[in-house]
């Protein structure tokens, strides 16, 4: 008779990390809460041998060297970028977002800044039904570049994190700033 051990505590806490980020991606701009606060968490629940991830910040980045990860010296070549701080918006026109032969290969940009406050912007597109407003702490020049960059199907994937509440935006999703 096959076993199977339930999960361990970190486990669990990585389980509904995910669970947290699939279901805002699928819902852009609706607002879910991961099991514990920042980047680390999403760090634990993403990364794995087969990636590799840029982080701006030291303690990130040791946390990226633990999981088995290949750690990306520069944003253009990570998978998984994570940024404390969106200060360098030229830095990030290096983001990967694929190809038009392999779209998927576009980064994910996992991000912190204030969720409800700031520039307001309202999304369409797959997951949402019309459209939906919110607010994000990511200056209006963020949005000009995304725009630029991401031409469906190519693009990249955003996660914005506020503690612990997380807002995806796939590529797929249209953005107005308003």
């Amino acid at each position: 008779m096959l076993t199977v051990a339930p999960p361990d505590l970190e486990e669990a806490r990585s389980n509904a990390t995910f669970e947290a980020l699939m279901w805002s991606m699928a819902r852009p701009g609706e607002e879910r809460e991961l099991a514990e606060s920042g980047l680390a968490p999403i760090i634990e629940a993403f990364l794995d041998l087969e990636c590799t991830a840029y982080a701006d910040d030291a303690e990130l980045a040791g946390l990226i060297a633990r999981t088995g990860a290949e750690r990306a010296e520069a944003l253009a070549d990570a998978d998984h970028v994570f940024l404390v701080q969106l200060d360098g918006l030229i830095e990030l026109k290096a983001l990967n977002c694929g190809s038009a032969l392999y779209p998927d290969d576009g980064a994910t940009l996992v991000v912190t800044a204030a969720i409800g406050q700031g520039q307001r912007l309202r999304l369409s597109g797959p997951g949402i039904e019309g459209t939906r407003e919110i607010a994000l702490g990511l200056p209006a020049a963020f949005w000009a570049l995304r725009q630029k960059l991401c031409a469906y199907p190519q693009g990249f994937e955003l996660f914005v994190v506020d503690g612990r509440a997380v807002i995806g935006i796939p590529r797929s999703t249209q953005v107005e700033v308003l």
